[in-house]
Parts: structure tokens; C-alpha cells; sequence
């Protein structure tokens, strides 16, 4: 008996001793971090790409996208950060022929912009102005770079004045746009009505003007470009440029290309203006825009009316449809004017 209660004791000790080696040889951890858990990244870091299955959150905390990640979606929506990609169609109501392919395709090219060491974001008010109307936080120009002292073109995305489809309409032409060589914008813009958007894209080529030599940008012969309410903007600048809008005056755009609206105001110095819309628009008036241009046309400015087969509004960029390549005939027709200086030239 005495020898078992030896050994019991003996095996104690031992277990004693083991127990006070491992407690000396663990790590002692900062009581906040006891009990924390691995570390895990939870948003895509550097360039990595996105792809459907990638979600609203994943576009807004994307390193590329640091301090305007919320402006590549439509930020006025109210949605799910959580919703995938592959259902950005929900989105854009006003939209159509979007599809989370094309969409991650965009913003996949410019998180490889932003990792080739080009800046992405401007913003276009000061922090003062800003701090006197918090409005103006959800502002700014998206800029892709062309060849160096090429006029430029801001593309005003449409929305309906209640979002900023620039995923589906400004980005992907802006794009397009730097691939030919132009300077190209897509703007953030405050949305509510057309005189505060209007009032923005005015503020949008003030800073570009005020900013061309740090851009590298022409400030000659430059062109607006807008669907929708977008359109309704570009052609409002056309007509009465920022001096309209802002207490800055600069020239008028040397081309206006509008994209499905509605909009039927105009002046006898409007500039070139080059018009696109489906003929199954259930939106924009097909008629209004060719009634535009024939009056345009009738006050002597050179003008061009397009109307695409069973396309339907805001058809973006027009990739797989019979609008495809729209774009470039509405470059040549701005090029007609990129030579020639304000003024008279515009008519015809």
C-alpha cells in the first residue's frame, strides 16, 4: 500500500511539473488579445480582381478604391453590401443591358489603373466648400488618362436625377474614350434635380480648366457626353455653359452628345450636337430628340440624329447591340471640331 501511495505521489508531481512547462513557455498575450482570433483579410488588397460572386462591399473597401470606393456603384441606392455582383442590374432601374460581367470587367480595369500608379479621383470643391454644404461630399470626376495635351470629355452618367449610373454609363465610355486617346471624366454628381447636377458638372470644368497643366489636358474643343438626366446636363452646358451656373466663365463645349432624353430646350448657340436613341425607348421620346435636332439644324448648328433598332433606355456603351460603336462615329463627329476654335465654326 505504501508503495502505491509513493507512485501516486510521484505521477503527481510530474503532471505538476509539466503543467508549469507549458505555462512558461506560452506566449503572454496582451489581455485584449487572450482570446482574439486569427487574423483574416475580409476585403480584396492591392490590385486583386473582383469577380461576380465578389459583393457591394468588396467594391467599396477595395484598397484601389481608398475614400471613393462608394461612388463606383450607385451610392444613392439603398442596398445590401452584401449583395454579389452579378446582380448590379438591381441597381439601376433606369438602366438596361447591364450585367455583372460587363460590371466587374470596369471596375477590374481600373483597380489595374489605379495599380499602374495612375490617380483615379478628384475632387472638385475645396473642404471649405464642402464643409458649408455636406452635399458636396458626394461629388468628384473620375479621370482616365489619354495621350498628354488631348482635349478632354466629361461623361455624365444618368440616373433619373435619384442615382449616378456610372458603372453602366460613365465608366466604361470614359474608358473607351482614353483607349482613342482623349482625356476622359466620369462625373460624381449631386443628384436631386437638374440645377444642382448642373451646377456640379459647371464646377467639373472650372476645375479642369483651373487644374489642365497638372492633368495634362488641353483646355480647347472639349466635349460633354450624357444619357439620360446626363444628357439633360451636357446639353444644358452646351447651351449656357458654367457661367450659367457658377460664378466661373468658360467657353462652350465644342460637341454635346446626348444619349435618350427627353430634353427638347435649346439655344441658337448651341454648340455640334450628336444624338442617340433605341427606337423601343419606353422612357425618352424618340421624336423630342429629333425635333431637337432639326431645330438645331434650322438655327444653322451642325447636328446628327441616330436611332438604333429595338434597343431599349440606357443602353450604356451599346456592346452587343445594334448601337455598338456608337461611340467612335460620335468621336469622328467631334473631331470635325477639335481643330476648329469656338465660336462661328459651329455652324454649319
Amino acid at each position: 500500500m505504501n508503495r502505491m501511495i509513493l507512485h501516486t505521489i510521484l505521477l503527481c508531481c510530474m503532471c505538476m511539473a509539466s503543467c508549469s512547462d507549458n505555462e512558461e513557455n506560452r506566449p503572454v498575450l496582451p489581455p485584449d488579445q487572450e482570446h482574439e482570433e486569427p487574423e483574416t483579410p475580409d476585403k480584396p488588397q492591392n490590385n486583386s480582381p473582383l469577380t461576380t460572386s465578389s459583393t457591394v462591399r468588396d467594391v467599396i473597401e477595395h484598397e484601389a478604391f481608398s475614400g471613393f470606393g462608394q461612388f463606383i456603384l450607385p451610392a444613392e441606392r439603398s442596398y445590401d453590401n452584401n449583395m454579389r455582383l452579378a446582380d448590379v442590374a438591381r441597381l439601376l432601374p433606369f438602366h438596361n443591358y447591364v450585367t455583372g460581367e460587363r460590371a466587374v470587367e470596369t471596375i477590374n480595369k481600373m483597380i489595374d489603373y489605379v495599380s499602374d500608379g495612375n490617380r483615379l479621383f478628384y475632387d472638385i470643391y475645396s473642404d471649405a466648400e464642402k464643409r458649408a454644404d455636406s452635399r458636396k461630399n458626394n461629388t468628384g470626376l473620375f479621370f482616365f488618362r489619354g495621350k498628354p495635351g488631348r482635349p478632354f470629355a466629361i461623361v455624365c452618367p444618368g440616373g433619373g436625377f435619384s442615382y449616378v449610373g456610372a458603372i453602366h454609363e460613365g465608366f466604361p465610355l470614359a474608358i473607351a474614350l482614353s483607349e482613342m486617346g482623349y482625356n476622359a471624366f466620369s462625373i460624381q454628381y449631386r443628384t436631386g434635380g437638374a440645377q444642382v447636377a448642373c451646377e456640379d458638372l459647371a464646377q467639373a470644368i472650372d476645375f479642369i480648366m483651373r487644374h489642365a497643366e497638372e492633368l495634362r489636358v488641353s483646355t480647347e474643343n472639349y466635349s460633354l457626353w450624357g444619357g439620360s438626366a446626363g444628357a439633360r446636363m451636357a446639353a444644358y452646358l452646351g447651351s449656357y455653359s458654367t457661367q450659367g451656373f457658377i460664378d466661373a466663365a468658360h467657353e462652350r463645349p465644342a460637341t454635346v452628345v446626348m444619349g435618350y432624353t427627353g430634353h427638347s430646350d435649346y439655344t441658337r448657340n448651341d454648340p455640334p450636337t450628336y444624338v442617340v436613341i433605341g427606337d423601343n425607348d419606353g422612357i425618352a421620346s424618340a421624336s423630342v430628340m429629333r425635333q431637337r435636332v432639326e431645330n438645331l439644324r434650322a438655327s444653322g448648328i451642325d447636328a446628327e440624329f441616330h436611332l438604333f433598332p429595338n434597343l431599349r433606355h440606357g443602353f450604356g456603351l451599346g456592346i452587343g447591340t445594334s448601337a455598338e460603336g456608337w461611340e467612335k462615329n460620335a468621336v469622328k463627329f467631334w473631331e470635325k471640331y477639335i481643330s476648329r476654335k469656338n465660336g462661328s465654326s459651329y455652324r454649319i
